[in-house]
């Protein structure tokens, strides 16, 4: 691999992994619906002179709209206003790589053998170990959120898998496009306060969200992608695994986030059953697809 693009990867896990800082000072300082409003759009501000009409795909576009967009983002900015482990939320975060291979298995007919199979099982088993954790009973209902927004993810994530060849740019424009009302809708609803006092907002926050909406979302899955056009996927989805570790240490760093020794099991459990799912199937998709000339 050409070491530019090695640390091309790199600086993506960790602009992911600081990502958690920015999520929850924008929730903290806009109100976690508000946050999620002006994260799309500034981000459909960068995408709006590359989206365009896609004949055909357009009832696509919209359900991908509203999962992978507003309700992803709703439950992921519910989970960390009402949570203050971020390491905890990290972890669990996690669950959207065994949650797209279970919808893969259901609806795309994805053959699994029991080493992914097991790894599921790791996963979930690491997360409950977590949940029974004493030190954040208090979290539970921001994790259950975390839980309900790595679903809406892994859904997304089989919605995007049947938009292949739509440029990112593209995509991420209409999630905006599609979420934007609907989070005006929602903030209006439940937090009047927080979006008359928008434009009071410090410049700080502007700079949060912008993070969250440019630099993870357009810079990091943009880059992603193009990293999976020049290399087989069995070499980049490994190296996105520090993504997590990243995000758990920048938690404890900034936030001070404790982590009990059942958080430590329970955690490394679902990593580990993260990691072979993510190896396991990216062998799978190189073998059974044609690496796309660089």
């Amino acid at each position: 691999m050409n070491p530019l693009h090695l640390a091309m990867i790199l600086a993506i896990d960790v602009v992911w992994g600081f990502n958690v800082v920015a999520v929850k000072e924008g929730v903290m300082s806009a109100g976690p619906l508000t946050a999620v409003l002006l994260r799309y759009v500034v981000a459909t501000a960068v995408c709006l002179p590359f989206i365009r009409w896609l004949p055909g795909r357009m009832g696509l576009i919209l359900l991908t709209g509203f999962i992978a967009g507003a309700l992803f983002m709703s439950l992921g900015g519910l989970s960390f206003a009402m949570a203050n482990n971020l390491s905890a939320l990290s972890i669990v975060g996690q669950l959207g790589v065994p949650f797209s291979l279970i919808l893969a298995v259901i609806f795309m007919k994805e053959e699994i053998r029991w080493p992914r199979i097991m790894a599921i099982a790791i996963c979930f088993l690491g997360v409950v170990v977590m949940g029974f954790d004493p030190a954040i009973a208090d979290e539970r209902i921001g994790i259950l959120l975390t839980v309900g927004a790595s679903l809406c993810w892994a859904t997304g994530n089989l919605l995007f898998r049947k938009l292949a060849g739509v440029p990112v740019l593209v995509i991420h424009g209409w999630l905006g496009l599609v979420s934007i009302p609907i989070m005006l809708a929602l903030a209006y609803a439940f937090e009047p306060a927080s979006l008359a006092a928008v434009p009071d907002l410090p410049l700080a926050t502007w700079g949060w969200v912008a993070y969250s909406g440019i630099m993870s979302s357009i810079v990091g899955h943009g880059g992603m992608t193009w990293l999976f056009q020049r290399y087989p996927v069995a070499v980049i989805s490994p190296l996105t695994l520090p993504t997590p570790l990243i995000s758990v240490a920048i938690a404890v760093a900034v936030y001070d986030t404790p982590i009990t020794g059942q958080m430590l099991v329970g955690g490394l459990l679902t990593l580990v059953g993260v990691a072979i799912i993510t190896i396991r199937t990216a062998q799978r998709r190189d073998s059974d697809m044609p690496v796309e000339p660089s």
